[in-house]
C-alpha cells in the first residue's frame, strides 16, 4: 500500500490474537503498522510483534525491491512495535537504529544490547535528512511510555504518530474508527491526558495532512475530527450528552432497578441511554462509554460490607484513568445494611469536578413503592435540561 509516492506500508495484520495486552478483546484482530520511506536514504518506521517478524521482513524486502534500508526508526519500545528490532539489525548489518536515549536503555533490557556501534539517539527538534524527506523528531513522553517520540515528514506533511490516533482492529476488516479508537485510547492512553494535550499543542504547529499511527488505518481526510476527538478525550470532557447505567447485581434485583431506570429515562426523552451489566460485559467498552457520555449511574449490591467486586473493579478502572467532569448517581442494594453508595462515593473522591446527583436510590432486597419513587425522582433529575 502506498501512503504517498515515497512512503509505503510494510506492516502486518494479526488475526490470531484474542486479547490485546492480555485484557482488551479484539474480535477483529490488530494491525501492527510499519512504514518505509524510500528516498536517497531509506528509513523503516518501527517494527512489529514478535510472531510476525518473518512476514514483516518479507514485506520490507518486497517493497524495497532489492534495496537495503539505511535506518530503522523506533518511536516506541512496547514489544508489539519493537520485538523484531534485533532481527532487522541482523538482516541489515549496515543499518543504523534511530531512537530516543530512553529507548536505547530499553533495548538493552529487551535484547541485551543497545546497539552502541550502530545507533543514533535523537530528541526534541532533532532532524534526519533522507534526501527530499527531512524528518523532525518530537518528544512525546508518556504517550503512553516515557521513551516515545513521534516523527514529522515535512516533504509529504506526514505525522508518524506512534500509538497516538491508533485503534483496535486489523486493516483488512471494515469497522467504524471512532468506537474502537475510543476504546483503545481510554483503555491504553487514557491516564495520560496532560501528556496528550502537550503533544497536540506541538502538532498544532505542524502542517499535518496525513497521520500514520502504529495501529489502525492511515488517516487522510477529516483530520480536524480525529484531532478534535483526541482533544476531547484527553481533556476528560464528555463527547455527548447521555447516561450510562453500569450495574453489578447478585440475584437480579439491582439489575431490575437499573433496567427500570433506563426505561424511565427513555420515556422522558433522555438521549443516549446505555446499560452495562458489569458482571458479564466487556469492561473496556463500559469504561469507554463512561468517558463518552456526560452522566453515569452506578448501581451495585452491598457485598461484605462494601461493594460488589465487579463494581469495585469498574470504579478502579475509571479513577485509574482520571475520570472527571461528570455527573454521577448511585443506586445501592442491601438486605440489612446498605453500604454500596457510601463506598462508591468514597472511591470517587479523587475524581475532579464531579457533580453528584441529589437522589440516591436505596433498595432493601427488592424494589418497593418507595424505591420506585426514588427511581422516578432520579430519572427526572438526570433528564432535567435535556
Amino acid at each position: 500500500m502506498k501512503v504517498t509516492k515515497d512512503i509505503l506500508y510494510v506492516g502486518v495484520n494479526d488475526h490470531t490474537i484474542d486479547l490485546f495486552e492480555g485484557q482488551y478483546a479484539v474480535p477483529n484482530g490488530m494491525a501492527y503498522n510499519s512504514y518505509a520511506i524510500v528516498d536517497e536514504k531509506i528509513a523503516i518506521m518501527d517494527s512489529v510483534e514478535a510472531a510476525f517478524g518473518g512476514e514483516w521482513l518479507a514485506n520490507i524486502a518486497r517493497a524495497l525491491d532489492g534495496k537495503a534500508p539505511d535506518y530503522l526508526i523506533v518511536q516506541h519500545m512496547e514489544p508489539d512495535h519493537s520485538a523484531n528490532i534485533a532481527a532487522f539489525m541482523s538482516a541489515y548489518p549496515q543499518a543504523t537504529v534511530v531512537s530516543s536515549a530512553k529507548a536505547f536503555q530499553m533495548m538493552q533490557n529487551f535484547f541485551g544490547t543497545g546497539f552502541d556501534d550502530r545507533r543514533l539517539a535523537v530528541g526534541e527538534g532533532d532532524t534526519l535528512c533522507l534526501g527530499r524527506h527531512t524528518l523532525t523528531f518530537v518528544a512525546a513522553p508518556m504517550v503512553h511510555w516515557p521513551e516515545v517520540i513521534v516523527t514529522y515528514d515535512s516533504a509529504d506533511k506526514v505525522l508518524f504518530s506512534a500509538d497516538a490516533f491508533g485503534k483496535f482492529g486489523a486493516l483488512d476488516v471494515q469497522e467504524d474508527w471512532t468506537d474502537e479508537a475510543r476504546r483503545y485510547y481510554i483503555g491504553i492512553v487514557g491516564k495520560y491526558g496532560a501528556q496528550v494535550q502537550a503533544l497536540l499543542r506541538k502538532a498544532a504547529g505542524l502542517d499535518v495532512q496525513t497521520i500514520c499511527p502504529l495501529h489502525g488505518p492511515v488517516l487522510r481526510e477529516d483530520l480536524a475530527r480525529y484531532i478534535g476527538l483526541y482533544d476531547t478525550w484527553s481533556r476528560y470532557a464528555a463527547e455527548e450528552e447521555g447516561v450510562v447505567i453500569a450495574h453489578a447485581s447478585v440475584y437480579g434485583h439491582t439489575k431490575a432497578a437499573a433496567l427500570e431506570l433506563a426505561d424511565a429515562l427513555r420515556a422522558r426523552g433522555c438521549a443516549n441511554v446505555t446499560v452495562h451489566d458489569l458482571t458479564r460485559c466487556d469492561t473496556a467498552q463500559a469504561v469507554a462509554d463512561a468517558f463518552r457520555y456526560s452522566k453515569l449511574v452506578l448501581a451495585a449490591t452491598t457485598y461484605n460490607a462494601g461493594v460488589f467486586p465487579a463494581m469495585r473493579a469498574f470504579i478502579e478502572e475509571l479513577t485509574e484513568r482520571n475520570f472527571s467532569n461528570r455527573t454521577v448517581a448511585f443506586i445501592e442494594n442491601g438486605s440489612w445494611a446498605p453500604m454500596a453508595a457510601k463506598v462508591m462515593r468514597k472511591m470517587l473522591e479523587s475524581a475532579k469536578n464531579m457533580t453528584l446527583a441529589a437522589t440516591t436510590v436505596k433498595i432493601q432486597s427488592a424494589l418497593s413503592d418507595e424505591s420506585r419513587a426514588q427511581l422516578a425522582q432520579l430519572a427526572d433529575e438526570l433528564c432535567a435540561g435535556q
